[in-house]
């Protein structure tokens, strides 16, 4: 099986594993096994509605589902068993997706996966709650699998909540700079921020594979050390792609400026420029604007300072260094042929 049919085939097996998991429409016996019996009464119609409703929403937009896709490889690549991970892929990619819920809020964003965001469609109040929810609701996987041991379950929990600190961390610091709180960044501040917010979630898809598969701490360590710079070198290679005009049909041209993101461009931009274009960039990234011709300006000083290719290149050296890490220390095997093809396939990808 080559990468991008492994790619499809999780992709349709992690959907049917979220709605096995979370069905489309609740009933009073899925509320008692998951919550245990009310202590008054449930009130389905208001819970199908301010939950499960916007959440399929925002789940039935697609997505590449890769965090899941990365737990099964690792969960492989030290000899573990595809089903075992397979039943607990819905946790990163709820996790991912209460995580784009939350962010759009912060961030102002508009469209989402050709839609507008979930705040915009259904309020700001029933979007944080749904965030909220997704964020903790998918670890009631781990409490009822009934092949993990109390041991590997304790080890789950101690990932999540490691991670999921480092997330808000990471977040905090994006929320601060783009928000005008601090107006130069270094780029190990900027990759340090991607460690934290896109490369928690890689790191916790990595580990949790690792761990079903029996995995020893070490192993864990460098599979989810591994994922960091995955999820590293993504965030960069977004941001490269959110300054194209050929990006995917329904999201916004080059938002990222608009919401004043200190990317790894504008860093090396603004040190790789002359004074006057590099406090121009700095005043159009500064100033949150929308307009397309000023957004195009600034990409024009980006390019002009070769920074589009300069982040480029750095995903890949990124991405390269830590492989021979894993290379070393994983025996040979399909499962981590498609590990290291995945890596490229998410540093090269185009959307």
């Amino acid at each position: 099986m080559g990468l991008e049919e492994f790619l499809k085939k999780n992709s349709v097996e992690t959907d049917k594993s979220i709605e096995d998991f979370f069905p489309r429409r609740i009933s009073q016996k899925w509320l008692v096994e998951y919550f245990g019996e009310p202590d008054f009464g449930f009130d389905l119609e208001t819970l199908q509605k301010s939950l499960v409703d916007p959440m399929w929403d925002f789940l039935d937009r697609g997505g590449k589902r890769w965090r899941p896709a990365l737990m099964v490889l690792c969960c492989e690549a030290v000899g573990g068993e595809r089903k075992q991970a397979l039943e607990l892929t819905p946790i990163p990619e709820l996790l991912h997706s209460g995580t784009i819920v939350v962010d759009d809020i912060e961030d102002g964003t508009e469209l989402r996966r050709g839609k507008p965001a979930m705040h915009k469609l259904f309020g700001s109040d029933i979007a944080i709650n749904n965030g909220m929810m997704l964020y903790y609701l998918p670890m009631v996987l781990v409490a009822k699998s009934g092949y993990l041991s109390l041991g590997g379950k304790n080890r789950l929990y101690g990932i999540y909540v490691d991670e999921m600190l480092k997330l808000s961390f990471g977040q905090g610091m994006d929320i601060f700079w783009h928000g005008g709180g601090k107006k130069t960044v270094s780029e190990e501040n900027y990759l340090q921020m991607c460690s934290f917010k896109t490369g928690t979630l890689a790191r916790l898809s990595a580990k949790f594979g690792a761990v079903i598969g029996g995995a020893d701490g070490k192993t864990v360590k460098l599979l989810g050390d591994f994922a960091n710079t995955i999820g590293v070198a993504f965030q960069i290679r977004d941001d490269i792609l959110n300054l194209s005009e050929d990006r995917a049909i329904g999201k916004e041209f080059a938002e990222d400026i608009h919401e004043g993101k200190r990317t790894l461009m504008v860093i090396h931009a603004l040190n790789n420029s002359s004074t006057q274009d590099a406090n121009r960039l700095l005043g159009i990234v500064s100033s949150r604007t929308n307009d397309d011709s000023l957004k195009r300006e600034a990409i024009s000083i980006m390019k002009n300072a070769g920074s589009m290719d300069y982040a480029s290149e750095m995903a890949e050296t990124l991405v390269k260094v830590a492989w021979k890490k894993v290379d070393k220390a994983i025996s040979g095997s399909k499962a981590k042929s498609l590990l290291c093809e995945f890596a490229d396939y998410l540093v090269e990808r185009k959307i």
